[in-house]
């Protein structure tokens, strides 16, 4: 299927065939407060979606399914495992068996050997990373782009407006694209790197590029999270929690301006400040 995106460019995306509905993200349930009274609450739901590549079973994830085909093509992409949007033929989405199967022009031979290298992350639910990726990144840096403290400020409100399941039920993690003071789309997830996975996908289908983009999360920044930022080739990384060791190590490697402990007026630079113009001063960043 063709369409147009915010560039103009002529998009070819692939053929998505669902055999049902996504499924529900909240269920309600029965519980009792301390004083054994009951009560009536909201659960995030949680599914296995297994990913096959040419039929080639390669991961079993853990997610709410809210966008399972972003989900799948992100994740497939981050791990090195696809690289042209326009080879895909199709993706099905069968959530009666809980599979979801790409299939793709691009030569898979090289799957065997690649799944025998995998790291299990720090991700909630546990995330994985293959061998190839940092390979595929050796000597990347991301765009170098200005950023205003009063932009950070202005994409923090804007921010404020969404986690509808969290709000609802918590137990989720939520990541945005963000350019300017608006936000382009928000996802919300079992596990940050599913999050994080499937606005990957939005972004490699529709061949957007992020040298102008914010990306956002509420979890903590781990290396896996600055790996697959730095694959979107977004310069600016905004958290609402906290910095790993490693995940700083890499940012200054990629060139990431890193923002953690992020909320309201608050937030600490810890990579990339010379690029930050801090342009709020007295009451207002108090």
């Amino acid at each position: 299927m063709l369409v147009t995106n915010k560039k103009d460019k002529r998009v070819v995306k692939p053929n998505i065939i669902r055999t049902s509905e996504n499924p529900l993200q909240t269920i309600e349930v029965d519980v009792y407060d301390e004083y054994g009274e009951k009560l009536t609450k909201q659960i995030a739901c949680e599914r296995p979606l297994t990913v096959m590549l040419n039929w080639k079973e390669i991961v079993t994830l853990m997610t709410l399914g809210s966008r399972p085909d972003s989900l799948v093509l992100g994740y497939l992409k981050n791990q090195g495992f696809l690289s042209d949007p326009a080879a895909i033929e199709s993706l099905i989405i069968d959530w009666e068996t809980h599979s979801a199967a790409v299939i793709t022009k691009e030569n898979t031979d090289f799957l065997e050997q690649a799944l025998k290298k995998k790291t299990v992350t720090s991700g909630c639910g546990q995330g994985t990373m293959y061998g190839n990726v940092m390979k595929q990144l050796e000597g990347y840096q991301v765009p170098q782009t200005p950023l205003k403290q009063s932009q950070i400020y202005a994409t923090l409100e804007a921010l404020t407006h969404y986690n509808d399941t969290y709000k609802k039920a918590g137990a989720v993690h939520g990541c945005a694209i963000c350019q300017q003071d608006q936000v382009l789309s928000f996802v919300e997830d079992v596990g940050r790197h599913n999050a994080v996975d499937t606005l990957a996908g939005e972004m490699w289908i529709n061949q957007e590029t992020g040298e102008d983009k914010i990306f956002y999360t509420t979890g903590r920044l781990t290396s896996e999270m600055v790996i697959k930022v730095a694959q979107m080739g977004i310069p600016v990384l905004l958290s609402r929690s906290g910095v790993t060791q490693m995940g700083l190590d890499l940012a200054k490697q990629f060139g990431i301006t890193t923002i953690a402990r992020a909320k309201g007026m608050r937030f600490q630079v810890f990579t990339g400040a010379e690029k930050i113009e801090f342009d709020v001063k007295g009451e207002q960043a108090e």
